[in-house]
């Protein structure tokens, strides 16, 4: 497993490739949570705790909705000079694209994971990814 960290004037920025498994996916969190940490902001504070949460649900729909066999996500953490955050996974599927809700069922067992992200980021969006993958992302407020 290889990272990149990279610190200039513009941003810092983190990238980790990992595999597309429930396992990757908890490694995302568990690693984005560890670099915010190295940049200043402890794991029990607000931008911490959200960004944990949004990179577990961007992380959960790339290992669900986003696996190809063989192939990993990306997970790309860039504090922009604007004090912003930008969390992105980067899939190989870029033929899925997500769906955006307003409410989900009270019955159903899976589909709040846009729905937190959204509530939890001041915006957030997808992109393609070329050849024929796609970026979620999301930006958060930096104190």
């Amino acid at each position: 497993m290889k990272s990149q960290i990279s610190t200039s004037r513009a941003a810092f920025r983190f990238t980790q490739l990992l595999s597309a498994t429930p396992r990757g996916a908890h490694l995302a969190r568990l690693l984005a949570v560890h670099q915010l940490a190295e940049w200043g902001w402890p794991p029990a504070c607000t931008a911490s705790e959200s960004t944990a949460s949004i990179v577990a649900e961007l992380a959960a729909n790339a290992v669900t909705h986003g696996r190809v066999r063989g192939r990993s996500f990306r997970l790309t953490l860039t504090i922009e000079p604007s004090h912003t955050l930008r969390v992105e996974v980067a899939d190989p599927r870029g033929e899925l694209l997500p769906r955006t809700r307003t409410s989900a069922d009270p019955a159903a067992e899976s589909g709040r994971g846009l729905l937190l992200v959204d509530a939890l980021a001041t915006k957030w969006g997808s992109e393609p990814r070329p050849p024929s993958g796609k970026t979620l992302w999301a930006c958060l407020p930096l104190p």
